[in-house]
């Protein structure tokens, strides 16, 4: 029940977290003026922001190591530069959106997709980084914090030996965790296997998040003005407040981290001039690296860049992350805006602007920049995704923004942030081709939120600048050049109904529809383009049973079905790789813009990041079973016990033959006793969508193997071929009951056989479910309960046998997926279940 409601659980906890820390800091700033922040910002020294940057990229620079010590743990080598800029890149991004797991996910899935690592492997990388991060924020707290007991303490009102018990058994276990892994031996939990990393890669590892954490702990240390904390006691504070701010999910932490450096720093240093320091550490630390990887974008784009290889690798690289980082940037200028729009502008600035600037167009500019800030952190969604409507919008919005930041406040940083953005985007217009409304996007319960926490965060900054200000009715309608608060005031009111509205549409978004049952000129069409292709499996069209979506050129289509809000695609796109992108896209979009959630059912690892660029995530199904018919032979030891049962085969007078097309139907009486009589001995029933069922045109349309005895039709199989002689797989299988045992083996052989010299390259055997799922090191918890499934599953499903059957043909096991999209995979699963098994009672009764 709580799995359903997962996605608007988590969001909502957020937002109730974040609301209880903005009470928090609100009140623990009740005696500070804006002017005061103000000031204490302007006293901070050079050399301090001098040395803050210098952490910060000292910080940033112990990042890369993060997912080069990953690397090396899954032994995997890959060229430093390019990885440096996907790490650089994932953190910049991570640090800024929040759900760091996610949206630096992303970035290195596309970033080192593009290097050659495999989906596994880069889900094992991603996992690594996450649990370092962690592991290592937890040790380097519990250290700070038994240095430091008696300050730390002091500040948390903590007896101080509670403080050093609680470092102490934190140190503990982290150590027993070391030493479980020493020389990188595995440990069972359940029947999953799991390789700690040895002790050269733990030690690695800690100093590198300890250099991270000391770094970036230092960027914050040096813009505070002297106190009596020393760095020690700061480095522990430090910490926690990254750990609290990661806990709650809060996109940057926003909010939290300042609560607990304002209250533990509250009593030692100015209030204000914490609030200054942590401003210009937002800065420095969060917004200095997204401007630096944005830029590094664009001079990839405006360069030329030679045939060197490291050249050649980076701009693969820009080509896949540019979109993801400009999103970013312009969530942050988005940001920026809507806060800007509720600050006070320098008296020097008004002053200038009241010469030469006409009051009516101030005020405009003013209201209209805030609805522009709104919008472009809702385009940013798009921008992220390639949409051609998401990127002019994002391009009119930085546009008008930076005119409106002249005329507003002569906001010159403001205006040099929005020049940065609006080159980025102009330069990487041809990324941007995917030719989707904006408006037809629904936002997810994630982005409504943060959307949300981003008004509520602008509210509470109005109501902190202005709390000095008596509020009344007349205050809306005051239009002055001095009066600031009535600007300020009716900004946050545009900013809120925009971002209502916004929400509203998308929680109230439309129901599911059932788009059209595909015609018979749609089937031909289809089957045409399926004999043009390699992928036997895509045959399932003849089936008729599902929907049919065509490239706009009609060269490629997805074959889909639709259960509750699931619109499940089975396997990859069929027909050119050239169309694959956009079709993926234009799938993903149509059931968003009908209430729907994309789902794409046993594909393969090439279309996994094609659904990463449409805000899928993948998990695994199992394994396909690949033989290589160039090098299939049944002489020596390897396929003994397959020759044995081909030669046991014909000792016992089974005769194979294939029945063409043309041919079927005259054995097509023969063929349905077969399969009615497999149908009741097995108590089941017909399946469908990503299995064949016993249609006449079905079995109709491509070869039939048979077995014969005495003349006699004991078992059967369709093969399913295309015209480019690649790949040949079966479909359905019957056998009469009283077949001899062993039938299955002989079919399959004499079928391999029969293909290698119709001169086919590989025979597909299927996917083995669950398979493959319990030895990967740090695996997520789908996999754990598939392993775990796969083990103990045998009542339900011969897991275990299909795998062992499948193997006696020495075949290339080949990771199958499921992509999903804001909904559990278990969802997802359940859905896909009751399409093959024809609805709930199909499945229950059989």
């Amino acid at each position: 029940m709580l799995e359903s409601y997962r996605g608007y659980l988590i969001p909502f906890v957020i937002l109730v977290v974040f609301g209880f820390t903005t009470f928090a800091i609100y009140g623990l700033t009740n005696e500070v003026s804006y002017d005061d922040v103000i000031d204490a910002l302007s006293q901070t020294k050079g050399s301090s922001v001098a040395l803050a940057i210098f952490f910060t990229a000292l910080s940033f620079l112990s990042l890369v190591g993060y997912d080069l010590n990953a690397l090396s743990y899954i032994r995997k080598k890959l060229p430093f530069v390019p990885v440096a800029m996907t790490a650089f890149s994932a953190y910049a991004v991570g640090n800024t959106a929040g759900f760091g797991a996610l949206s630096g996910g992303a970035i290195r899935f596309r970033g080192y997709s593009r290097l050659g690592l495999s989906p596994d492997d880069i889900g094992r990388v991603i996992a690594f980084v996450t649990l370092a991060f962690g592991l290592g924020l937890l040790a380097v707290t519990a250290l700070a914090s038994l240095v430091t007991a008696p300050r730390i303490g002091q500040i948390l009102d903590l007896d101080e030996q509670w403080v050093r018990g609680i470092a102490i058994v934190v140190i503990v276990a982290l150590t027993a965790l070391v030493i479980a892994g020493w020389d990188g031996r595995e440990v069972k939990l359940g029947t999953a296997k799991l390789r700690l990393p040895d002790t050269k890669t733990s030690s690695q590892q800690f100093l590198i998040t300890a250099l991270d954490i000391a770094a970036s702990a230092s960027v914050l240390y040096v813009l505070l003005p002297q106190t009596e904390i020393g760095w020690p006691s700061f480095l522990a504070i430090y910490a926690t407040a990254v750990g609290a701010g990661v806990l709650s999910h809060v996109p940057a932490g926003l909010g939290v981290f300042e609560t607990i450096i304002v209250a533990a720093l509250g009593n030692t240093v100015d209030i204000d001039q914490v609030l200054g320091s942590l401003v210009l550490y937002r800065v420095i630390y969060h917004v200095l690296p997204l401007m630096v990887a944005t830029l590094f974008v664009i001079g990839l784009e405006l360069r030329q860049l030679s045939n060197h290889p490291v050249a050649s690798t980076l701009r693969k690289l820009e080509f896949r992350l540019a979109p993801l980082l400009l999103a970013a940037f312009t969530i942050m200028a988005g940001a920026m805006l809507v806060f800007s729009s509720v600050t006070p502008t320098p008296d020097s600035n008004l002053d200038l602007l009241n010469d030469y600037v006409p009051l009516p167009l101030v005020e405009s500019a003013h209201f209209l920049s805030s609805i522009l800030g709104i919008i472009l952190f809702v385009a940013a969604r798009g921008v992220g995704q390639r949409l051609d409507g998401a990127w002019w919008t994002a391009v009119v919005c930085t546009a008008l923004a930076l005119l409106f930041s002249l005329l507003r406040a002569l906001a010159l940083f403001e205006a040099g942030f929005l020049i940065i953005l609006l080159v980025g985007l102009l330069v990487s217009a041809r990324q941007f081709t995917r030719p989707a409304s904006l408006f037809r996007q629904i936002l997810t319960p994630a982005w409504i939120v943060a959307m949300l926490i981003l008004v509520a965060a602008a509210i509470t900054v109005l109501l902190f600048v202005y709390r000095e200000v008596d509020y009344s009715r007349e205050l809306w309608w005051d239009f002055e050049f001095s009066e600031e608060a009535p600007r300020g005031l009716r900004a946050a009111l545009g900013v809120a109904i925009v971002a209502g509205v916004v929400s509203i549409i998308s929680l109230l978004r439309p129901a599911a529809t059932r788009s059209a049952l595909s015609t018979p000129q749609d089937l031909a069409l289809a089957t045409e383009i399926v004999m043009a292709q390699d992928n036997a499996d895509a045959n399932l069209v003849r089936m008729a049973d599902k929907r049919l979506m065509f490239s706009d050129n009609g060269k490629a289509f997805i074959m889909y079905g639709i259960q509750g809000r699931s619109w499940v695609a089975l396997f990859d796109p069929v027909g050119p790789p050239a169309e694959i992108p956009e079709l993926v896209w234009r799938f993903v979009e149509e059931a968003r813009a009908q209430g729907g959630r994309a789902v794409f059912y046993q594909i393969s690892p090439s279309l996994l990041p094609y659904c990463a660029d449409a805000g899928l995530r993948a998990v695994k199904l199992g394994e396909l079973a690949i033989v290589d018919l160039t090098r299939f032979e049944l002489k020596g030891s390897r396929l003994a016990g397959l020759r044995q049962a081909a030669n046991k085969g014909v000792r016992e007078g089974l005769e194979f033959e294939v029945v063409q097309p043309p041919d079927v139907p005259s054995v097509i009486a023969d063929l349905k006793r077969v399969s009615d009589s497999w149908l009741e001995e097995h108590d089941t029933r017909e399946k469908t969508f990503s299995l064949g069922s016993f249609q006449e045109d079905y079995i109709s349309a491509q070869p039939v193997a048979v077995l014969r005895l005495q003349g006699r039709i004991v078992a059967f199989a369709t093969i399913a071929v295309t015209d480019t002689l690649f790949e040949g797989t079966v479909d359905l299988m019957r056998f009469a009951p009283d077949a001899p045992k062993g039938s299955m083996d002989f079919l399959f052989v004499r079928i391999l056989e029969y293909m290698q010299q119709a001169g086919f390259k590989q025979f597909n055997l299927g996917m083995a479910p669950l398979s493959g799922m319990a030895q990967r090191e740090a695996a997520p918890v789908w996999d754990r309960i598939g392993s775990v499934i796969f083990e103990h599953g045998e009542r339900f499903y011969n897991f275990k046998g299909l795998k062992a059957f499948k193997s006696k043909f020495q075949p290339r096991w080949e990771p199958r997926y499921m992509a999903v999209a804001s909904i559990g995979p278990a969802i997802a699963m359940m859905d896909a279940t009751f399409l093959i098994g024809g609805g709930l009672r199909g499945v229950v009764g059989k």
